[in-house]
């Protein structure tokens, strides 16, 4: 599995985590392991990832909602609970991984919502994640841009 692939699955799982803590009521840690015990044949990585957003969307909720409405000019309980959860785990991964191209974490879960929500909830989570990325904006990695030079050989 490519790390794209294994990305849009954990994206994809950490949406299904976050919709069962909000539709089940339950705790976090409960969410988890009945989430969990039902998928044993998962890569470790995508697994980790989906954990980290669940973590990151769960952990600061409240930030992350108010995130959202600000940037939706729309209630929580007014949207549809796959939106809100969707929203929630993109949110996360811009606070949680600062570093991750905005454009990237909007055409994730634009394609996710294309797979589990409706044509018009693409475009409100489309414009509500790209109010977010204007307000949250990406941190960029920091690449080396010195070359060591080795140590040249002596002519003998």
């Amino acid at each position: 599995m490519s790390k794209a692939t294994g990305r849009r699955k954990s994206r994809e799982l950490a949406l299904q985590m976050l919709f069962q803590l909000d539709m089940g009521k339950q705790d976090p840690a409960e969410v988890r392991r009945t989430f969990w015990s039902e998928r044993m044949d998962l890569d470790e990585d995508v697994r980790a990832f989906a954990d980290d957003l669940f973590d990151i969307a769960s952990k600061r909720a409240e930030e992350v909602d108010q995130i959202i409405v600000r940037n939706a000019n729309w209630r929580m309980d007014r949207m549809a609970a796959v939106d809100r959860n969707l929203l929630r785990t993109g949110v996360a991964e811009c606070l949680g991984h600062p570093e991750t191209p905005r454009p990237i974490i909007i055409n994730e879960a634009l394609e996710i919502a294309r797979r589990f929500s409706t044509p018009e909830s693409v475009t409100f989570i489309n414009g509500v994640l790209d109010s977010v990325a204007r307000e949250l904006p990406e941190v960029k990695k920091s690449r080396a841009t010195k070359k060591q030079s080795l140590p040249r050989a002596k002519n003998s």
